[in-house]
């Protein structure tokens, strides 16, 4: 069965065909300023001189960086208001403390205070006041809210007042779109409800791009059934992406690491991923992206949605260089889609780090004519500068002192030196420079838990049991097939600063996608 992996970038989107672990086609665009022009030209490209092929595709998994540089931008956010259940506690820091005055203004900053939530242990704060939450409701929604989002204290361990506060919300504005902080977030009330308020003004916008995706794949003549990647490189559905776009934020760098993890076959390994704009370095362990081990923070807002630990340097493929070679400059400023037009390479005028890497003989792209004249010193100046930013990174990532193997993937990749510090093997393997879209290609089904229990109400043990068997239902539930789920990952943390027996617990399940054979086209006549 075909499956075909696209990843949607700020300056590229790649589409891979893959039948098992092998690359069929793949093809590399411009992305489009729109949702649809990009992803249509890629799969095209992949589908072309192959007739009928898109109707042999069994799935499409699609990445893409829409949310993450919405967030990035301030653009494209709905008008968003922040309840919060917790008074006549958790009054000190209002919602959205801390915020860029620019992503605040651009969410338009509406903020209200209810009574509710909870203790750790479930005991009321105060009583959830219905006629208080339609009172700001109606407020918010003459303010000019269009999403709304809301938390409740220590909701993870009781999410009643969340669920009875969304029941109203429903019946005031139908409509409006809604993210409760339970459902988003763990422990941790103001990194819970950041993530969910950022998740609610995405939430239009992941209407309008989740829609533009399904239609470019329909129009390519690929009926098969679409899936998003998330942050941790598996799976999820058009319409838990809809409901969730937070989840999909840092799709690339994972789709990135998985796909280097096939392409290079080292499931353990560091993984360099060079686009044109950025370089993220992040870890492989067993085939799947190290986790950050501390909140993450999102276009400077403090979350705790789980993303991969992840270092971007300001500079890729499409980076602007500057000064001279005693003291050459490197990004940010990166003609990103443009690159054909404007490097030197390809006859523009714009000295970019794609020419460093013709100009050094370590790339065949554009006219390495077009880049004679930038200066030899000027070039091993720059190389240089990029070997020391990744050598600090891949030194920053590392848990021991021993050597490491590198995978460079990415469409910039050829201005990552073959030597680095620290790094005992560089391996570029083939199809690296879509490694983004095969690691869409090949992911996994999750399914997660992650809540606080207590050992007077179950044993610790049988709280553990009982959390892995819910991680695996919820795979098998999001489409995985039910043979192939294992727990992946199990961590029971003792909650010392709570009376009590207290742990949270967190499981994550993985399965293989549970995919049908498409139906053959019946010959006519």
């Amino acid at each position: 069965m075909l499956r075909l992996g696209i990843d949607v970038g700020g300056t590229n989107t790649d589409a891979v065909l893959l039948a098992g672990d092998t690359v069929v086609a793949a093809a590399k665009e411009a992305s489009s300023a729109d949702v649809t022009t990009g992803i249509a030209r890629a799969v095209g490209a992949v589908l072309a001189g192959r007739p009928g092929q898109a109707r042999e595709v069994a799935a499409v998994m699609i990445g893409t960086t829409h949310f993450l540089n919405a967030l990035v931008d301030g653009s494209q956010l709905a008008p968003t208001a922040v309840i919060r259940l917790g008074l006549p506690a958790a009054a000190a820091v209002p919602p959205l403390s801390g915020w860029p005055d620019r992503l605040r203004a651009s969410v338009g900053g509406h903020v209200f205070l209810c009574r509710g939530g909870h203790e750790y242990d479930g005991r009321l704060i105060s009583p959830f006041d219905p006629a208080e939450f339609r009172a700001a409701v109606d407020a918010a929604h003459h303010a000019g809210a269009r999403s709304y989002a809301i938390s409740s204290v220590f909701s993870p361990v009781d999410p009643d007042m969340e669920l009875a506060a969304a029941q109203i919300l429903a019946e005031e504005l139908p409509d409006a779109p809604v993210s409760l902080s339970h459902e988003i977030g763990t422990l941790g009330l103001l990194e819970r409800e950041n993530a969910t308020a950022l998740n609610a003004a995405l939430r239009e916008l992941a209407e309008v791009v989740t829609h533009g995706l399904v239609a470019a794949v329909r129009a390519a003549g690929v009926a098969a059934p679409i899936f998003l990647s998330s942050n941790d490189g598996t799976l999820m559905g058009v319409e838990y992406a809809r409901r969730f776009p937070v989840a999909a934020l840092a799709s690339g760098p994972a789709n990135s690491m998985r796909g280097a993890a096939v392409l290079a076959g080292r499931p353990t390994c560091t993984v360099i991923d060079v686009g044109g704009t950025t370089v993220d370095i992040g870890v492989l362990e067993q085939g799947y992206p190290r986790e950050a081990p501390d909140d993450v923070s999102v276009a400077l807002v403090p979350t705790n949605v789980r993303m991969p630990d992840v270092i971007s340097l300001s500079f890729g493929g499409g980076s602007v260089v500057g000064g001279t070679a005693a003291h050459p400059t490197l990004g940010p400023r990166s003609v990103g889609p443009r690159l054909r037009r404007e490097a030197l390479a390809f006859g523009g005028d714009v000295l970019t780090a794609t020419d460093i890497a013709v100009a050094a003989g370590r790339s065949d792209l554009g006219d390495a004519a077009l880049v004679r004249r930038v200066p030899d010193a000027l070039v091993t100046a720059v190389l240089a500068q990029v070997r020391r930013a990744l050598g600090d990174a891949v030194d920053r990532m590392r848990l021991s002192v021993d050597p490491v193997t590198a995978v460079v993937v990415g469409g910039g990749g050829a201005i990552v030196p073959d030597d680095l510090p620290g790094v005992a093997e560089v391996i570029r393997p083939a199809h690296h420079e879509v490694a983004n879209a095969v690691g869409a290609a090949v992911a996994v089904v999750s399914g997660e838990v992650d809540r606080v229990v207590t050992a007077r109400r179950s044993g610790a043990r049988a709280a553990v049991d009982a959390a892995c068997q819910e991680a695996i239902d919820r795979a098998i539930a999001a489409g995985a097939r039910p043979s192939t789920v294992q727990v992946v990952d199990t961590v029971r943390l003792p909650l010392n600063y709570l009376p009590g027996e207290a742990y949270r617990v967190r499981v994550k399940a993985v399965g293989e996608l549970a995919l049908q054979e498409p139906v053959p086209a019946v010959p006519r006549g």
